[in-house]
């Protein structure tokens, strides 16, 4: 998703192909092409760190698991050091992963995070 630009931070699970659209295009307006998802038989987890100062900030998605009630999303925000080589910019790091349909809730758990 070139040029998406989530505007904080975003912590979202997507059902349908329109739910999802109509958050991106609300969000970021001037977005291309979005990426083709088998909503048949899956569904989007969008997580986002909101904008951040250089080109250093990485999210990871450490793991996903589905639990008794829940799908867990353990998720890792790689901060750059000092000594880095970054660029000065502003940046929206984010990820976007595809689960499984499932009628379970999702629980993002960040650590560090609110």
């Amino acid at each position: 998703m070139h040029g998406f630009q989530p505007p904080r931070l975003v912590r979202q699970a997507f059902k349908s192909k329109a739910a999802f659209t109509t958050y991106v295009r609300h969000e970021s307006p001037g977005i291309g092409s979005l990426p083709v998802i088998d909503w048949t038989h899956r569904e989007a987890i969008l997580v986002s760190a909101g904008p951040r100062s250089s080109t250093g900030y990485v999210l990871r998605i450490v793991s996903v698991r589905e639990t008794s009630h829940h799908v867990v999303v353990t998720v890792h925000e790689d901060t750059p050091t000092l000594d880095e080589p970054v660029q000065p910019r502003v940046t929206y790091p984010f990820r976007l992963i595809t689960i499984p349909r499932t009628s379970k809730p999702l629980f993002l758990h960040w650590p560090g995070r609110p």
